[in-house]
């Protein structure tokens, strides 16, 4: 008896692997390089659920906008290997990332980061900040990182905002930009504001920020899409007159920014109501999950957590839009 009940469930087994390997496949999700998840499928359907007779819709060509303050980041933390290590490789997840709290009286920190994330990913970045930052002796300033095949800049417009009384200790960039990829004429075209607010002067600085959103908006150029992002040094809550421009507000909300855990500094703001190459989607990046590090390993790269979004190539979302005018 107990050898026939091992023959029959012998023979269902063999005929059930051979209906699942004739039906069924398994599919392997993977994200950054690892193994996100296992996906059991039956064969031809597609990712979505639809059948395998129907042609896949294709897929909408977005890019990843991150921002991250590097927390003094000059050459003596650049040739520390931890951290250069976590730097190549987090920045190549995204097509543009505004950094702050670069150190130095030149550029070179910027040039030597850029040549190892090339070295170790085979990309080509490049980056942009103010051309006269060693002109004028700034020593503590932001910049823009960018895959130059999937993002152009228009340097004409890499600029420090004006201040002459003084009143921000580092004074935003802005740099207007557009996607590559689409035909120029519908690529996606906008305009950074990069900001590092002083945490000692923050509610007068983030007023004057709302001064400084108006004016990128108003300076002529008809570009409807404003970007700031960066480190505000205070949550979604309670940021003053910037919070209350007309449309503009911030993506993230009840999310920490810092390694420990404990603030919500650093955001993306933008009028949704004109940018809708907004996908929706936007998050902080655990850098000690992500590249496995410890509190002090972590805040070792910086105390601040990165934050991404993520855009459409195309003006207003889809092709067949007019973009405005594009970066030369």
């Amino acid at each position: 008896m107990a050898k026939q009940l091992f023959i029959v469930l012998l023979v269902a087994g063999v005929a059930g692997g051979v209906y699942f390997a004739l039906n069924y496949e398994v599919q392997t999700h993977y994200e950054n390089g690892k193994l996100a998840y296992v996906k059991i499928a039956a064969k031809g359907a597609r990712p979505d659920g639809g059948g395998g007779d129907q042609a896949a819709a294709p897929a909408r060509p977005t890019f990843r906008i991150a921002t991250f303050n590097l927390g003094r980041l000059d050459e003596y933390k650049l040739a520390n290997l931890r951290v250069s290590d976590v730097l190549v490789h987090f920045v190549p997840r995204f097509e543009l990332v505004a950094v702050q709290g670069i150190r130095g009286k030149n550029q070179g920190v910027l040039a030597r980061l850029v040549e190892q994330i090339n070295a170790a990913s085979g990309r080509t970045f490049n980056f942009a900040t103010c051309p006269t930052q060693q002109r004028d002796a700034i020593e503590h300033y932001s910049a823009f990182l960018f895959d130059s095949t999937r993002i152009e800049v228009d340097r004409t417009t890499v600029h420090f905002v004006e201040d002459r009384l003084g009143r921000f200790r580092t004074k935003p960039l802005v740099g207007a930009f557009r996607a590559r990829g689409p035909d120029p004429a519908e690529a996606f075209t906008f305009t950074l504001i990069n900001v590092e607010t002083d945490p000692d002067r923050a509610a007068a600085e983030l007023d004057l920020l709302a001064d400084v959103y108006r004016a990128v908006r108003e300076d002529g150029r008809n570009e409807d899409d404003i970007i700031l992002l960066g480190d505000l040094q205070s949550d979604d809550a309670h940021l003053g007159r910037l919070g209350n421009l007309l449309g503009v507000a911030p993506l993230l909300s009840g999310a920490p920014t810092t390694v420990r855990g404990t603030q919500l500094l650093d955001n993306i703001l933008l009028d949704r109501r004109a940018t809708c190459e907004f996908g929706g989607r936007v998050e902080v990046v655990d850098m000690m999950r992500e590249f496995d590090l410890t509190a002090p390993g972590a805040i070792e790269v910086s105390d601040h957590l990165p934050v991404w979004a993520e855009f459409s190539c195309y003006e207003g979302g889809q092709p067949g839009h007019a973009a405005a005018e594009p970066p030369k």
